[in-house]
């Protein structure tokens, strides 16, 4: 099996790259504040050098200034093959350190563990892809097709800068290539009676974020005023926010549950799927929003003075819909909010969802499989999207495979963007062979 064709010594030197070039992104900081307010020309310029250090040529396409995407192309074997996108992101949310149990920005190793802003969200990634075509380079191994290697600005406040920029201003980098793999896949999820299943995102939620402003009489505040803008939008953010919408099951969900229900024993009823959530553990929040739309009230603006009654009042919507269920979401909202409320898009972006089926999905189960035999690879759909989607519109069919084998007890969803985010080693040691096979066989 050509996934085995690394000596231990070379194995050994591939996860001690990896885990030090994990360490090293994440000791820049490349902090994204939305907005347009980011930096990722440090992380750039040492992605850049880490590449050239191994003989390969990469170039930072600069989308505004300080906002910095590096794209790398590597020939394979045969030519004449669609190539593959491999990707990831450069940004990280801020992190607010006086919140955190370790400088957040130090990379430090406790636990076994690297702690530290991106070290799953995703830097980690980005370190296993380096490590991984450093090697290849200095040996002299091809992959079997072209791959581009594209390391995204702006990933973390809609992509404007990075992805979406690159597919506008420079689709010409990803000519010929028909699919991608990136983020938040292929990571192990252990159920209750101790199977692991192995996440491949598949499918993702479309976003619309709305801006709802309510306009009402302007007044003293110590006056009645039936016309108060602040308790017409009040009303309408507490109804969005209380709102039970309905259970809608996609294909990929289906597949995802009655996998679950096989493994461990338990009913598949496809009309009441919830019940099987308890067996996935804390996984079970963010797959439970895979079960519906959602639309979750997260900002509200209004006022400026104790006692004057505003004209207007301002509130943000962030609603997710499943693929095939975006009217939904929009007539709902529209009738919950009435003819008073203006509603404004801020965002918007599309759903994914792809079958789980074909040589690519192949090769990825095959490369878990040949470092887990006991895994069980499986699709799922995730309520949050990544740079797939802006690659889509090229016609580029994306997957989340950045793999990761997870102790049982570790809330990995909790990870993403939160307080002290870390990343097991030994998760990133299988992750970088998993992923190494997989490029070795796709």
């Amino acid at each position: 099996m050509t996934s085995m064709q690394l000596s231990d010594s070379e194995r050994e030197d591939l996860h001690s790259d990896a885990i030090s070039i994990c360490q090293t992104l994440i000791q820049i900081p490349s902090v994204n504040f939305g907005d347009g307010k980011g930096d990722e020309s440090a992380v750039a310029n040492k992605v850049v050098e880490l590449l050239q250090e191994a003989g390969i040529k990469s170039k930072i396409y600069e989308s505004a200034p300080g906002r910095c995407n590096v794209i790398a192309h590597i020939d394979g074997t045969d030519t004449t093959r669609p190539g593959l996108v491999v990707h990831g992101h450069l940004d990280v949310v801020p992190a607010n350190a006086e919140d955190w149990s370790v400088d957040p920005f130090s990379a430090v190793i406790k636990d076994e563990m690297i702690w530290g802003r991106g070290a799953v969200d995703m830097k980690n990634m980005d370190a296993m892809i380096i490590a991984i075509f450093r090697m290849w380079s200095r040996k002299g191994i091809k992959p079997p097709r072209n791959i581009v290697l594209a390391f995204f600005a702006d990933e973390e406040a809609g992509s404007l800068f990075g992805s979406r920029w690159m597919v506008a201003n420079h689709p010409d980098v990803f000519k010929d290539c028909t699919e991608a793999i990136s983020e938040v896949g292929g990571f192990s999820v252990t159920l209750s009676g101790s199977k692991r299943l192995y996440f491949i995102e598949t499918a993702q939620k479309g976003i619309h974020w709305m801006r709802l402003t309510a306009h009402g009489r302007a007044g003293h505040g110590s006056m009645m005023n039936p016309e108060n803008a602040l308790t017409r939008l009040s009303e309408a953010v507490s109804a969005i926010g209380n709102h039970t919408w309905p259970q809608r099951y996609t294909k990929t969900v289906k597949v995802l549950f009655r996998k679950i229900a096989e493994v461990t024993g338990n009913k598949y009823d496809e009309n009441d799927l919830q019940p099987l959530l308890k067996e996935i553990g804390p996984m079970s929040r963010m797959i439970g929003a895979t079960l519906q739309n959602t639309a979750n009230p997260t900002m509200l603006d209004a006022g400026y003075k104790a006692n004057v009654i505003p004209q207007s009042a301002h509130a943000v919507i962030d609603g997710r819909f499943l693929p095939g269920f975006e009217k939904e979401l929009d007539d709902t909202i529209r009738q919950i909010i009435g003819p008073n409320i203006v509603l404004e898009t801020i965002t918007h972006d599309i759903a994914l969802e792809v079958d789980f089926e074909g040589n690519l999905v192949d090769a990825m189960t095959n490369a878990i499989l040949a470092f887990d035999p006991e895994g069980i690879p499986v699709p799922y759909l995730m309520s949050g999207g990544t740079d797939n989607k802006a690659l889509s519109e090229l016609g580029i069919v994306g997957y989340g495979f950045s793999p990761l084998k997870l102790p049982a007890d570790l809330d990995f969803m909790a990870l993403f963007h939160g307080v002290d985010e870390r990343v097991p080693i030994e998760g990133i040691n299988f992750g970088v062979d998993v992923l190494e096979s997989f490029l070795r066989n796709s």
